[in-house]
């Protein structure tokens, strides 16, 4: 399988390319900020052909390049539908001062006209891949993981939910420590050692690495 990562332009979110193979059918995950044109680059070096657009949550820093990738190709995206609020206004949980610097620097969003929604358990069939979808929410109430098995190591695109070392922040305007530790419990330590995991900021890592040294799954281990 093939599995890259581009860098967006701000925030240091990873937005993430999938494909059986090179010459195959994609899934894009998370486009965010000024990722358009290194995607372009990565399709054509491919010969990739984007089917979708999943997005793990809906802040603005994983959705911002939805709309160009979606429209250029004619593809569809996909959020749970507790997120769907974030599409209709991306910055309405960040603070004054970053939907100012947004104002400032010119940004426009535009919310995109097809985006499907997302279940949890449900299982997508989409490039040539099947992803598990398994909601998790606590960072936004919409936050979800994708699974998949590559060459039969499980594989988990973690968004903003687990990153190597850390989780996402619970602080922002509807998010919930109670719900993350919750999502982690039961939806990111009962996953193997081996698991591989895409993370939506930061290095990959795997669950084995994290279980044995991210402080806030080692917390949740002692009380088990």
């Amino acid at each position: 399988m093939l599995v890259a990562a581009l860098p967006a332009a701000a925030f240091g979110t990873n937005c993430w390319v999938l494909a059986p193979g090179p010459g195959e059918e994609c899934v894009v995950v998370d486009p965010g900020i000024g990722v358009v044109p290194g995607l372009d680059e990565l399709l054509a070096q491919h010969r990739l052909r984007p089917a979708a657009v999943l997005l793990t949550h809906g802040h603005i820093d994983h959705v911002f390049s939805v709309v160009p990738v979606c429209h250029a190709r004619g593809v569809s995206a996909y959020l749970h539908d507790d997120d769907g609020f974030l599409l209709r206004d991306p910055l309405a949980t960040m603070s004054p001062q970053t939907r100012a610097a947004f104002t400032a620097a010119g940004l426009e969003w535009t919310e995109p006209e097809d985006v499907r929604p997302l279940e949890d358990g449900a299982e997508l069939e989409v490039a040539g891949l099947r992803l598990r979808v398994d909601s998790a929410p606590g960072h936004t109430p919409g936050s979800v993981l994708f699974g998949l098995a590559e060459d039969g190591r499980p594989t988990y695109l973690t968004g903003d939910v687990l990153f190597a070392g850390s989780i996402g922040r619970t602080d922002l305007a509807r998010g919930s420590a109670a719900d993350m530790r919750r999502s982690l419990e039961t939806k990111i330590l009962p996953l193997p050692d081996e698991t591989r995991v895409l993370p939506g900021h930061g290095p990959e890592t795997t669950i084995g690495a994290e279980r044995a040294s991210n402080p806030f799954l080692l917390d949740l281990a002692e009380v088990r």
